[in-house]
């Protein structure tokens, strides 16, 4: 299946805390990636996302935090920052280079503790490891995750964190072939449910069998349960990356085309309560010209979408259970 780092320059560290059940996973491109982000969920928590508008000074970013802990884990982006501080990375100014960390979080405190989550040293930490290794499931970000919770924790399921690549070649008219690579990451936290396909995979079960409730017939009232789902307790993070050169524009309009990723593998997704986001990174910098390649552009997005559901896949398919939650390894 890949990794998001089969993408040149990009490295992924993460770090979580066993016991309480949380933590972050970080997406570091030290030599800077355009990037672009777009965010559908109705209660999203970030940093540094109206930086990424199009319209905004600031090209290029050095890293993106995905971070557990609901708002307060977005204090690990500290950690991060002094990071890349520390390697002489970042935006130029005259006092000095500035490292660009947007962030984002899931909410993970019903699952841990309410008291603990990822801080500025828990994102050092997760810095320090980064590498081309990426372990899915009860890791990073994902060490919280959980899906499935229209009828609350004592009916949803485990999730975690899920990679994926695949390789663009692409022939337009007058050039030679274009090779690319796209990658996603995801750490799935989803309202909703997970899908395979029209196959129901994982998401709101009767414990402790694991048998699958659907989120869609509880909603439309086909089982007489009344719903009552508590707000922004969800909340799906991605980051897709290519080594293909865009502009902020063109980063910004993958980020949009990914999206159809995660509302293929999560039904239904972008609720009220979710605050799901995507992020687009490119290590292949600016292009030549102004513009890119419509076609270009459009088989990329298409292929970024079909890469993140693929990782979501992963996400839930990797997990374990953990906090009385069952997981797919445990209900097949």
């Amino acid at each position: 299946m890949g990794s998001i780092t089969d993408v040149p320059g990009v490295k992924v560290g993460q770090a979580q805390d066993e016991e309480t059940r949380t933590g972050l996973t970080v997406i570091l491109v030290p030599e800077g990636a355009v990037a672009g982000v777009d965010v559908r969920g109705a209660a999203p928590g970030t940093r540094e996302t109206d930086l990424l508008d199009p319209a905004n000074l600031v090209q290029m970013v050095n890293a993106i935090a995905l971070c557990g802990g609901s708002a307060f884990g977005l204090a690990a982006a500290e950690g991060v920052v002094n990071y890349l501080r520390e390697g002489g990375f970042g935006f130029v100014t005259p006092g000095g280079k500035i490292p660009i960390v947007p962030a984002a979080v899931i909410y993970d405190l019903a699952v841990g503790r309410a008291d603990k989550y990822p801080d500025a040293v828990m994102g050092y930490q997760a810095c320090s490891q980064a590498g081309s290794r990426v372990i899915e499931g009860n890791y990073g970000a994902g060490a919280g995750a959980s899906i499935g919770k229209i009828l609350g924790p004592q009916n949803a399921m485990k999730s975690g964190i899920g990679t994926a690549s695949a390789q663009l070649n692409l022939t337009l008219p007058g050039q030679l072939v274009q090779q690319y690579t796209v990658g996603a990451l995801v750490v799935t936290n989803a309202f909703g449910d997970i899908y395979d396909g029209d196959r129901l995979l994982a998401g709101v079960c009767r414990h402790p069998d694991g048998v699958l409730l659907d989120t869609v017939r509880l909603l439309k009232g086909g089982t007489g349960e009344i719903v009552r789902p508590a707000l922004g307790t969800n909340t799906s993070l991605a980051v897709v990356a290519t080594d293909a050169p865009l502009t902020k524009a063109a980063a910004h309009r993958l980020a949009i085309m990914a999206q159809d990723g995660l509302a293929r593998a999560i039904r239904p997704a972008h609720t009220m309560f979710d605050g799901d986001v995507v992020f687009a990174i490119s290590t292949g910098g600016l292009p030549s010209g102004p513009l890119v390649d419509p076609y270009l552009l459009t088989a990329l997005g298409s292929l970024a979408a079909e890469t993140l559901t693929k990782a979501i896949i992963r996400s839930v398919s990797e997990a374990r259970p953990a906090a009385g939650l069952p997981s797919v390894q445990r209900v097949l």
